[in-house]
């Protein structure tokens, strides 16, 4: 599609097929719980991934810090296409629609309240489709590709380690090839930090975020190998650390406005769920990283024999 080096096929897949890149019954498990429970304890952009924080902030203020960073960072302010994989409560592309040079907005989600409540907001250069990654086939390539805290979800706990980084090179693979040759891509995940694998919470694989597994940054190195160069990688864990930490401050304080929603067993286990993650965070146990990307492409080797 855009004249990038020709990749390899994606291997063959010891995965189940209805799983592979996400499970769509998973995300719908964890997101689509109760709207106005999330909204009791997000900001206000219903924003629903670490923030960027600098002194003096508000929540409001850093999850649109966040945001911008990835679309500086995936050059959006000049692109007339972007797509956003995993796109959430449509945070992303509400700032991204005010981009004068922005033309035509994707967003991809599995979640079926995620969709109907970004369609709602009548955002005319967006379109919002209930699709996983390995479903999408783009009428016309984009200039600026994002997906934030969707990385996270796309393998699970059974998955070998070579399992993991086919997976994820499929989606560079696919990503590569959905590019302009001058395109960008900003992707943000959790991963893990110190701890091992077998080390990881089984209330959250279970309770919290089923059929989903973390990758480790190797695994992201090994996977764009060849397809992307690595341009920048944050850690910033001690953002989420924090964010974690405001999200569980503003459901204990309106505990029982959410136990009303939801029943008090899901509130108490959302509590838990974000005291131990920012707590993951502070320790190391887990990481929190934002990756700018290019395509390699054949123009390079053409420049270097110039």
């Amino acid at each position: 599609m855009n004249g990038s080096v020709e990749l390899e096929a994606s291997p063959a897949q010891a995965l189940s097929a209805q799983d592979y890149g996400g499970s769509a019954q998973a995300i719908q498990y964890h997101y689509d719980v109760n709207r106005e429970f999330y909204r009791l304890w997000l900001d206000e952009s219903m924003t629903y991934s670490s923030a960027l924080w600098e002194k003096g902030d508000d929540l409001v203020a850093a999850q649109k810090r966040k945001i911008r960073y990835h679309l500086a960072q995936s050059h959006a302010d000049d692109a007339r296409s972007i797509l956003d994989v995993g796109c959430g409560w449509g945070g992303l592309i509400r700032l991204a629609a005010d981009l004068p040079s922005v033309e035509r907005i994707i967003g991809l989600t599995l979640s079926e309240d995620q969709a109907a409540y970004v369609r709602g907001l009548g955002l005319e250069k967006a379109e919002i489709r209930l699709e996983s990654w390995t479903e999408h086939e783009p009428e016309l390539p984009y200039d600026s590709i994002v997906s934030i805290g969707a990385f996270e979800h796309f393998t699970k706990p059974e998955d070998s380690t070579e399992e993991k980084i086919a997976v994820y090179r499929d989606f560079f693979r696919r990503c590569a090839s959905w590019l302009t040759p001058d395109g960008r891509m900003s992707l943000q995940t959790i991963a893990f930090g110190s701890m091992k694998r077998e080390e990881s919470s089984l209330f959250i694989n279970n309770e919290i975020f089923p059929a989903s597994d973390l990758p480790r940054l190797d695994e992201i190195a090994a996977a764009a190998d060849g397809i992307f160069e690595i341009v920048q990688v944050r850690n910033d864990r001690l953002h989420y650390a924090r964010t974690f930490e405001m999200w569980a401050q503003n459901l204990r304080s309106r505990h029982t406005a959410a136990a009303a929603l939801v029943g008090e067993e899901v509130t108490k286990k959302y509590e838990r769920y974000l005291k131990q993650s920012s707590m993951g965070f502070y320790m190391g146990k887990l990481a929190l990283y934002r990756v700018s990307l290019r395509p390699i492409s054949p123009r390079w080797a053409t420049m270097a024999a110039a």
